[in-house]
């Protein structure tokens, strides 16, 4: 069965809007902005999905199109059983969010591998880097706010959210350690946690 995944459920959902060719998937994936959280940078990968899909009978190829000089191209729709599993992922994701190994809690894990000066600036990065994407987004959803229904930019509602606490967090800890509330020397974290865990030898 094709695994999970938000690019696997735009799919589905646009083959059950209407039957479509990848590239019109593609194309609606960006203009309704939902390229901002779903990844269709790469046409193979779209490809794949939908081969996969199709193997699966949750779409079926519904003939092709051919637009002036354009290579003929296979039209898809959803087939009854790629609504349903489109309804059950949606709500298998919103109920039950699935464990993910996010890059940078994994950097945050290992933090005292720098000095609280480095990791200062680099969360000084982020941190403008968050900012300038929530100015970006705020300025968007208010553009388009004005003409579309509220549940069409949910996921950006969302994003926005994410981003505020976000942004809010890394301030906090910037003025932490640069006021001296949240430091560490990689000796003595070492020291620790030889106390904490003595004789590391291998049980086997």
């Amino acid at each position: 069965m094709t695994q999970r995944s938000g690019l696997a459920l735009a799919v589905l959902a646009l083959a059950a809007e209407a039957p479509m060719h990848p590239y019109r998937m593609q194309q609606l994936i960006r203009e309704r902005g939902k390229d901002q959280v779903v990844n269709v940078g790469q046409r193979s990968q779209l490809y794949k999905t939908i081969d996969r899909l199709v193997r699966d009978g949750l779409l079926v190829a519904q003939g092709t199109e051919r637009e002036a000089t354009r290579p003929e191209r296979t039209v898809y729709a959803a087939t009854d059983a790629g609504r349903e599993l489109a309804v059950t992922w949606t709500l298998d994701m919103l109920t039950a969010p699935r464990h993910e190994f996010a890059e940078f809690i994994a950097a945050l894990a290992y933090l005292p591998l720098l000095t609280p000066e480095v990791a200062a600036d680099a969360l000084a990065l982020r941190l403008s880097d968050r900012r300038g994407e929530l100015d970006r987004m705020r300025h968007e959803i208010r553009w388009v706010a004005q003409d579309l229904p509220r549940i069409v930019l949910i996921e950006n509602e969302y994003a926005i959210a994410h981003l505020e606490t976000d942004v809010a967090w890394l301030a906090k800890v910037l003025e932490d350690l640069h006021g001296g509330a949240l430091t560490w020397t990689y000796d003595e974290l070492v020291d620790t946690a030889r106390r904490m865990h003595p004789g590391g030898e291998d049980p086997s």
